[in-house]
């Protein structure tokens, strides 16, 4: 977990256990920043779309990165998370980036291919809810302001920070990544013959309910207004450093080189 931040995966936002396994799972695939933080939460709030989290993600920082040198841990987690995050109507959700993916296969291959084995291999009855985003720059900004001021979530931002400076590089090679992690999801799209619902992040914010109708009648589930639960709160963080890197952009500006992690 991480001090001082709610993070979803506290057992306070469980559901009530089950002891068969979820008839309707589905994966949320997308890329970061592209809105899935927000969207997976909204779906959640229903009480009947599944709790889709990073339930596979141990990457030093993240919520379960205490979890990352130890597979039977990881394991009884993800085992742990079906029984307590499938929702009353039998419906569990899990989003996930490709390089969580890519990243498990070499910590724990065995928990990797058990989970693309109970989330993708189900023939027709696959489902993905594939999240995209329409605005490309603004897609990229997002990725490198991110990658360089570290800050990855609102709750990350405080008084006296200062925005990292502009860098066309940077957000030129978070479009090459972006590109490259959703030329990912297709090729395991086609190889896997699966259907995805394919729906757009700006689409999402004119429209929730719709988009939320859209996962609904994908799963074949039906939305009950009375089993709406609390979930945490998602908050947007500011955007006015977005807009002055947009502006640069836009304008043709070089910037700063940016440091290597980005």
């Amino acid at each position: 977990m991480i001090d001082g931040v709610i993070t979803g995966h506290e057992p306070a936002f469980d559901f009530p256990r089950r002891a068969q396994l979820p008839e309707h799972p589905y994966l949320l695939a997308t890329t970061p920043r592209s809105g899935s933080s927000w969207f997976g939460h909204l779906l959640w709030e229903t009480g009947c779309l599944g709790a889709p989290l990073e339930y596979l993600n141990f990457t030093p920082g993240s919520p379960l990165g205490h979890m990352r040198d130890d597979p039977p841990a990881q394991r009884r987690h993800w085992e742990h998370t079906i029984t307590t995050r499938t929702a009353p109507n039998g419906v569990f959700g899990i989003k996930a980036f490709p390089l969580q993916f890519e990243e498990l296969g070499t910590l724990n291959p065995q928990l990797l291919n058990g989970a693309v084995r109970f989330l993708l291999a189900r023939g027709p009855h696959t489902r993905v809810v594939h999240l995209v985003r329409r605005d490309r720059t603004a897609h990229a900004i997002s990725y490198a302001r991110a990658s360089l001021s570290g800050r990855w979530r609102a709750a990350q931002e405080g008084e006296g920070q200062t925005e990292p400076p502009f860098s066309r590089l940077a957000v030129d090679n978070a479009m090459k990544i972006i590109d490259r992690l959703e030329n990912t999801w297709a090729a395991m799209f086609r190889d896997l013959r699966i259907e995805p619902l394919r729906l757009v992040y700006e689409d999402v914010r004119g429209d929730p309910e719709g988009a939320l109708k859209a996962v609904a009648d994908y799963l074949s589930v039906r939305i009950d207004p009375e089993a709406r639960v609390a979930v945490p709160e998602i908050s947007r963080q500011k955007q006015e450093g977005a807009r002055l890197w947009a502006e640069a952009y836009a304008a043709g500006e070089e910037g700063a080189t940016p440091s290597p992690s980005a």
